[in-house]
């Protein structure tokens, strides 16, 4: 198989993008096919998720399994692909302007999330708290957000 085959055009002429979006790589799916862009990863059913919600993307051997940051999961059986598990994990990474983990008085601690869509503004913080900790919690959440305004503070952010 050739490295440099093209996007079917009923594939790209599919492809929900915004202004300005073009397309890096892609992959063959079971259900058809997977396309990266510059500013979002479109699934096979049409799914347009931008670099910035992808919480969590890994790879095996069926494909790709995908958590966003509001919770949505999604998995895609992709036998070859190709140059997409680099550009997916380049792209978002490229979303993190600030990745800090800040321990909490006595009870673990909070990693400090900001992203940003390429190009644009910090979108907001996500709190991810340690395993165990409850995140419902007022007591936890005000200690969280205090760290999170120091952080805040001392990277200008």
């Amino acid at each position: 198989m050739s490295l440099f085959r093209r996007l079917p055009a009923d594939v790209r002429t599919s492809l929900k993008t915004e202004r300005g979006e073009r397309v890096l790589t892609f992959a063959a799916s079971a259900d058809g096919h997977v396309v990266a862009t510059n500013l979002a990863l479109h699934l096979s059913d049409g799914t347009r998720v931008p670099y910035e919600e992808i919480d969590r993307a890994s790879w095996d051997e069926t494909g790709i399994h995908l958590t966003t940051t509001g919770g949505e999961q999604y998995h895609e059986l992709i036998a070859d692909p190709r140059l997409l598990p680099e550009t997916v994990r380049e792209r978002v990474n490229s979303t993190i302007v600030v990745n800090k983990h800040v321990s909490l008085p006595g009870r673990g601690g909070v990693r400090l999330v900001a992203r940003r869509p390429p190009g644009g503004e910090v979108l907001g913080w996500t709190l991810v708290f340690d395993d165990g900790l409850d995140p419902d919690d007022p007591g936890l959440r005000a200690q969280a957000e205090q760290a999170l305004e120091g952080v805040r503070r001392s990277m200008g952010v």
